[in-house]
């Protein structure tokens, strides 16, 4: 793992947002609330790094024997959360955690711009926490796909469709969400964001951000859900971009060959 903690740090695209929204059934107007609950919309710091928060009780959680009383010995860990006050820097702590048990160290940060503990990479869509730090560090696409992930896997996508900001809060971000007023804060910001127009779409889509998925278990067969039939639960990031484009090209194209051979027909003398 590369230290300095700096990738690529390709920013957001405004389409981004309806893009990665519509696969959980959400518009941007939901995405924007919680990215602002969140991080303020920004998943990187002035360095070009992940935004992140370490997590001392979880890296006491994620450890045991010589390892554990080793951080607990550097302040690095302790057993309950608010034990101590948080640095505003959190990288120090990361870097000096890595050098006693990186894995658990990555794994008690909270990464990018959905602030997504490391614990949760596989709900998430990562095989490895490694992985997922690579991703954040390269693409605030993939920091909002990895929270996207996590939010269908947790079965909260409902709750921010129905607007149920408590249910959702609870679910995001704890029991102890309504003591920095999670809910109230989301319900104020997507306030906000109704009332601004939303992006415009493109003439021509991007190319897609390549997304984790979140693994499905042993024996899991997905529905073939009806385009447009309502009432479908949209899976995890499925969506306009997720299939290839070859079966839609034949459907165009074969007309157009047949009506132009027509043509050719008709003329022949």
């Amino acid at each position: 793992m590369d230290m300095t903690f700096k990738g690529a740090a390709r920013r957001l695209d405004d389409l981004d947002l309806p893009r990665l929204g519509a696969s959980i059934g959400v518009g941007e107007d939901e995405i924007h609330a919680f990215l602002d609950v969140e991080t303020s919309g920004h998943g990187f710091d002035a360095q070009g790094r992940p935004v992140i928060l370490f997590e001392p009780h979880v890296f006491y959680r994620n450890l045991a024997g010589a390892a554990r009383a080793k951080a607990v010995a550097a302040g690095l860990a302790y057993a309950k959360w608010g034990e101590k006050p948080y640095p505003r820097d959190s990288y120090p702590r990361l870097k000096a955690a890595c050098a006693i048990d990186e894995t658990a160290a990555l794994r008690s940060a909270s990464w990018g711009l959905g602030q997504v503990l490391g614990e949760n990479f596989r709900a998430a869509g990562f095989p490895t926490v490694q992985a997922m730090v690579e991703a954040m560090m390269a693409d605030e696409a993939l920091q909002l796909a990895a929270a996207v992930n996590f939010i269908a896997a947790n079965r909260l996508d409902g709750k921010l469709r129905k607007h149920d900001w408590a249910g959702f809060a609870r679910g995001y971000n704890g029991a102890s969400y309504g003591k920095n007023a999670y809910d109230i804060r989301l319900a104020a910001a997507f306030r906000k964001w109704s009332g601004i127009r939303d992006t415009p779409p493109a003439a021509q889509p991007p190319a897609p951000v390549p997304i984790p998925q979140p693994p499905q278990p042993k024996g899991f067969t997905p529905a073939k859900a009806e385009p447009g039939k309502a009432g479908v639960r949209p899976g995890p990031l499925s969506g306009p971009f997720s299939g290839s484009l070859s079966g839609l090209w034949a459907a165009v194209l074969a007309p157009l060959v047949a009506a132009i051979l027509s043509l050719f027909r008709k003329v022949k003398p």
